[in-house]
């Protein structure tokens, strides 16, 4: 039988360490990975073996808001991503679930809730914190909002995600190894899917994804 393959996303090692053998305790068999990006996720996951589960932090260098969530839930939708975060924001917890992931726990969650979660998770579950209603609709325009985004090519995201950063196109191709010409190309499609008309904007509407006004409107 494969083992079962975990991998914690969060830029700070002692978290990962400490969750890693929390984690390991009642998941012995499991080889539970850690990554300190997005970027080396992405390497992980590219190295082609299976992984049954993300435990993503939302706020990590080079990621706005629920981006990092958004990327692996277009380049990967066959893995489950839980949501582990400092934040205990309602809204954003029902965004991120809205969004495609199969949970969310708090940090200041009790290791054992953490421990549930994921079982519950593994076993074809969504889990969040007890007190909070997934019911509640998003504002009309979160929804429209989503909806152009999720039109968006896996690298067509990458990209907006490194518009958001302030990085240039000659710098994005670089990271990307490609041509400044397919760069101008993207980000004319992601103006054109988001209904937009500039970089800015566009850079604008994805940060409205974790506008605090909608939070406190939804609240």
């Amino acid at each position: 039988m494969t083992a079962t393959r975990l991998i914690i996303v969060d830029d700070h090692p002692l978290f990962r360490g400490a969750l890693s053998q929390a984690l390991a305790l009642t998941f012995p068999q499991a080889n539970i990975l850690e990554a300190s990006s997005l970027e080396a996720l992405t390497q992980i996951l590219t190295g082609g073996e299976e992984v049954d589960l993300v435990l993503l932090d939302l706020a990590m260098p080079g990621v706005m808001g629920l981006s990092g969530l958004l990327f692996l839930r277009a380049q990967y939708p066959e893995i489950p991503v839980v949501v582990v975060s400092a934040t205990e924001d309602r809204v954003t917890i029902r965004r991120c679930i809205e969004f495609g992931a199969a949970g969310f726990v708090p940090k200041s969650e009790p290791v054992d809730n953490i421990r549930s979660a994921i079982q519950a998770v593994l076993a074809g579950k969504v889990w969040t914190p007890a007190d909070v209603e997934l019911n509640i609709g998003q504002p009309s325009e979160s929804n429209e909002l989503l909806s152009r985004i999720s039109t968006l090519t896996p690298q067509q995201l990458r990209v907006l995600m490194m518009l958001s950063e302030g990085l240039p196109n000659k710098l994005i191709a670089y990271k990307l190894g490609v041509s400044e010409a397919t760069i101008k190309a993207h980000v004319s499609q992601i103006l054109t899917k988001l209904g937009v008309d500039s970089r800015t904007q566009a850079v604008i509407a994805i940060n409205r994804l974790d506008d605090r006004e909608w939070r406190a409107n939804a609240n």
